[in-house]
């Protein structure tokens, strides 16, 4: 194994940072990495925020649901599928994209052109010392966030992604078991064996969070996991996504 696939597997999240910003030479590093992830036939279909105003970060942790380390960071990140950029290209060069912009695919293309880019940006700035946290709590009302940021049409701000010297380190959550993850072939539709795999992973979940909270907590993945899916949440999402010409077709 080596270093960067142990970092990989090292990953764990981040809540808590020390009163030290980001250098610019670290945000250009980190922005830098990001643009180097694979895109979809080179449309780069996402665009970074980086946002240093103190008020509008103290805003943007009270709409992600008071989560204070979206204020407290070394900086922080909002990755957008973006898909304006690529209409003024389409006008500079005379042509309507008409219905293309607002199609289901070119929604998937921006939305996985900003994951895969942020995350070469999260290990990029794990390499370096650094931790992360995504922050998914900014799409709990993204007409406010928006509006904050001056979002245009055929843009979505997708997640945060706070970068910082950690002032705390966490033990690493424990992953499914690869079997449940990875298939060979076909996808695997046995359910007595996929319950059985379930169960050995609800043990390990149950004692991590034992271990972590000393008793307090013994949580196993399956109820967890069904509690937090019968609680319908965003409900306004297509309606947004909507709103901003984005997968309308």
């Amino acid at each position: 194994m080596n270093d960067i696939i142990a970092q990989i597997i090292d990953h764990r999240s981040v809540r808590s940072f020390k009163d030290q910003e980001l250098t610019k030479e670290e945000i250009h590093t980190i922005v830098k990495a990001a643009q180097a992830a694979s895109t979809s036939s080179l449309l780069q279909a996402y665009t970074i925020l980086g946002i240093t105003d103190k008020e509008k970060k103290a805003k943007l942790a009270e709409l992600a649901g008071n989560q204070s380390y979206v204020e407290h960071n070394g900086h922080l990140f909002v990755f957008c599928a973006d898909a304006h950029r690529l209409e003024i290209a389409s006008q500079m060069e005379g042509v309507d994209l008409g219905d293309t912009l607002s199609s289901t695919e070119n929604f998937m293309i921006t939305v996985i052109d900003a994951a895969l880019a942020a995350q070469n940006a999260s290990i990029a700035a794990e390499s370096m010392g650094l931790g992360i946290c995504y922050i998914g709590g900014l799409r709990n009302n993204l007409y406010e966030v928006s509006k904050l940021l001056s979002i245009p049409k055929h843009v979505i701000p997708l997640f945060g992604l706070v970068v910082g010297h950690p002032a705390q380190m966490v033990d690493k959550k424990p992953r499914l078991p690869m079997e449940l993850v990875y298939h060979e072939n076909g996808y695997q539709t046995n359910a007595v064996e996929t319950r059985k795999q379930l169960e050995q992973y609800n043990a390990i979940i149950s004692a991590y969070y034992q271990e972590r909270t000393n008793g307090k907590r013994a949580d196993r993945w399956t109820s967890q996991i069904a509690q937090m899916l019968t609680q319908k949440s965003r409900a306004y999402m297509k309606e947004y996504v909507q709103s901003q010409d984005m997968d309308t077709q």
